[in-house]
């Protein structure tokens, strides 16, 4: 299969876990089959490769989001970034020409786009496999995986089908509706839209030449920002006459509030945090170092990070994105390629982080020019270079770096480091250099 996860949104929903760099589909919350807290996309994407081992995944994302990719899947995965944001369409024909023009894709070859963060089981995937097979079939121009609805839902677009098979023509599209409304439509068939589009590649590649003048991928990336903002659905599927959709009877759920996800997480409570008998129906998670004590709560959920806390009726924590829109803070913690980063403390003039490097990872080799900082080894082994002079560290060594020096540090084992910036912290001075002839630019942080 070649599948395209779309990778978007920022991190207004699940706040204070979810910021503008790590959003939702990042927050580890279930558990694999060893036990291991996992995130949406390392859940989707491990049930993709149980399903077809050789199933050809590329993410398409924004910059903001390359680095927590890489951390939870590896730097092998296939990512195709989108230089700035502009709708679902120009993303997916980015994705699509990238798969084309440089990974070889073939015009006659199905591709199925998926978005990355549905709670659904494997018999999700193994439909969308179905898709595949449809789509080879060559009944109509596009195929759409429909949700059958397990309640008038006000949050979803919906799809009215021609019948009621397990694959039937798509009479028309509607648009989310009042409760009322979606019972009428349930009462006719209808299936939530899950945003599951399935075509050949030609028939992609043509419908974006039509909208957008480019001889290949290298060339809409080049141009992506002049590309208009226009959604899939607009762009194609209220202008196509011939659509099929595939009726999905499993489990599905869109896990876009703390009220979805408490109903899915591994656990009742992650972190420490300490519910007394009288709690009820209260999920906890808390990031912080130290203890949450809650007592007679009753339908709750309470979040707590370095970003922020949250304490929140269910229901009503559906309807935050207004007032965290209205809280300012910088971001406390991020996902990188080598690992994870922690501010600890910041103000004028200084910025203190934790940072974890994952065994065998780099820091990719830079400077800065109005700060000086500082690396203190408090756990694991690595080296440092500082302006092409290597050294060993351990735990107990402190390296200096004066703005203006070029330096990486590079892990052996996991390695703990706590970093201190000293100068004009808010200036933008990084700058990128490869470390000899021979290697590559290191992009991933």
């Amino acid at each position: 299969m070649n599948i395209i996860l779309l990778s978007g949104g920022s991190g207004k929903r699940l706040w204070p876990l979810s910021n503008d760099i790590r959003s939702k589909q990042f927050i580890k919350l279930f558990k694999n089959s060893k036990g291991k807290y996992e995130s949406m996309v390392q859940r989707v994407y491990h049930q993709i490769t149980s399903v077809d081992k050789d199933a050809k995944v590329t993410i398409a994302t924004s910059r903001t989001q390359v680095s927590a990719i890489h951390n939870q899947l590896g730097a092998n995965v296939s990512v195709c970034v989108e230089p700035m944001r502009r709708d679902t369409f120009p993303a997916i024909a980015l994705a699509a020409s990238y798969l084309h023009y440089e990974e070889g894709v073939g015009e006659d070859e199905a591709v199925i786009v998926c978005p990355v963060d549905p709670y659904v089981d494997d018999s999700y995937f193994a439909s969308v496999a179905r898709l595949e097979e449809l789509v080879n079939e060559e009944r109509t121009n596009v195929t759409l995986m429909g949700i059958e609805p397990t309640y008038p839902s006000e949050k979803y677009g919906y799809i009215i089908p021609d019948g009621k098979e397990e694959v039937s023509g798509v009479r028309e599209f509607k648009e989310k509706p009042d409760r009322a409304t979606a019972q009428k439509y349930l009462d006719q068939g209808a299936l939530w839209n899950a945003g599951v589009f399935a075509f050949q590649m030609k028939y992609i590649l043509k419908k974006a030449h039509s909208l957008i003048e480019f001889t290949d991928y290298r060339d809409l990336y080049a141009q992506y920002a002049s590309c208009p903002r226009i959604s899939f659905d607009y762009a194609v599927l209220e202008k196509e006459d011939s659509i099929s959709v595939l009726r999905y009877k499993g489990e599905w759920k869109d896990v876009g509030t703390w009220n979805m996800m408490a109903e899915v997480m591994a656990d009742r409570v992650k972190g420490k945090a300490l519910l007394d008998e009288t709690t009820e129906n209260t999920n906890v998670v808390n990031e912080l170092g130290i203890p949450i004590l809650v007592m007679g709560a009753k339908n709750m959920v309470i979040a707590a990070s370095g970003d922020g806390i949250l304490v929140a009726d269910k229901e009503q924590s559906g309807y935050m994105k207004p007032y965290v829109e209205k809280i300012s803070t910088d971001i406390k913690f991020a996902e990188k390629s080598w690992g994870t980063y922690h501010v600890m403390d910041a103000g004028q003039g200084y910025l203190a982080i934790k940072a974890i490097l994952k065994p065998g990872s780099r820091m990719s080799y830079h400077s800065h020019e109005y700060r000086d900082e500082s690396w203190t080894i408090l756990a694991g082994t690595g080296k440092t270079i500082i302006d092409g002079m290597e050294q060993i560290v351990r735990p107990g060594d402190v390296v200096t770096m004066a703005a203006g020096c070029k330096h990486t540090i590079l892990a052996d084992t996991e390695m703990t480091v706590f970093e201190t910036q000293i100068g004009e912290i808010d200036k933008k001075d990084k700058a990128k250099f490869r470390l000899d002839s021979t290697s590559e630019e290191w992009t991933g942080e």
